[in-house]
């Protein structure tokens, strides 16, 4: 019954690895890889030397740093407060609003944003004149100024419900007999989830952290690729993987692409190891 599972993982996960080796050569589609000169670390240098290379990294940390700081403590509170909802009704109809986008792929997200954020009557500005704190329709998505939080908060909203869920899962797990005792003692709701609902997901809160700290530079790839489509945006929303796309796929310069995207696996496992170490302190690690 695992072979077929097994024999899946190798195939697509594993044998194209082999395809990372076209970073050390001069790669080309007509020799293939076994004609492909050898060029060492060129490519390597090339990415480093690249007048783009502060603007791409530059937004690829801004934005993976406002999406840890912005989404990853929101589906946390989210399922905080849905435990201390006590109509069942309600709570469904919550989750069930929050889960939806999850399941929307990001082209109809975006285009769903793109069409709030118009100013040819988008629903957000309309919403801002008739509470007068503009006095015409703002073009959002032309600005850099707001790009950085239209795309975090976009990120929030398609992911809040779903990433809740196994938080709800860990508060679900905690012993009521800790709340009845509490609740005898005198604690009010707000005391129970600062000292006994918080720290019985603590476990749960830094595996994810650990996660979340290993993808540090995977900043977004298709919510990039749709909201920064207007080239003006281009010195904000440029980040590793929409360069590694432009490179490869636009300009064919697949070994050039190849030695970034290699150079992004290697930093993002050194992250992974280094924020286990962090976290082992407390009992909690990976591994």
């Amino acid at each position: 019954m695992v072979l077929p599972a097994l024999a899946l993982v190798l195939v697509f996960s594993y044998f194209p690895m082999y395809g990372v080796l076209i970073a050390f050569q001069d790669y080309s589609v007509f020799k293939g890889m076994s004609a492909s000169p050898w060029v060492g670390f060129k490519h390597f240098e090339d990415f480093f030397r690249s007048p783009e290379l502060f603007v791409v990294m530059r937004n690829t940390l801004v934005i993976s740093m406002l999406k840890l700081c912005v989404g990853f403590p929101a589906p946390i509170v989210l399922a905080l407060a849905l435990n201390e909802v006590k109509n069942m009704l309600f709570k469904r109809v919550v989750q069930t609003i929050s889960y939806l986008p999850y399941f929307l792929s990001w082209v109809i997200v975006a285009n769903f944003t793109i069409s709030m954020l118009s100013t040819d009557n988008g629903s957000f500005n309309i919403f801002l004149q008739w509470l007068g704190l503009i006095d015409e329709p703002v073009s959002w998505l032309s600005q850099e100024n707001y790009f950085w939080a239209i795309i975090v908060s976009a990120n929030v909203w398609k992911d809040i419900g779903f990433s809740s869920i196994v938080y709800l899962a860990a508060i679900a797990g905690i012993d009521p007999a800790l709340y009845e005792s509490a609740a005898i003692d005198g604690a009010s709701r707000f005391r129970m989830m600062y000292l006994i609902t918080l720290p019985c997901i603590m476990p749960v809160v830094i595996i994810f952290l650990i996660l979340a700290i290993g993808n540090l530079l995977n900043a977004g790839f298709e919510d990039l690729l749709l909201f920064g489509v207007n080239p003006a945006l281009r010195d904000v929303s440029d980040v590793l993987d929409t360069f590694v796309y432009r490179m490869g796929i636009n300009l064919g310069r697949f070994s050039f692409a190849t030695a970034v995207g290699l150079f992004k696996a290697v930093v993002s496992v050194a992250l992974l190891v280094g924020a286990n170490r962090l976290a082992r302190r407390t009992g909690n690690s990976l591994w």
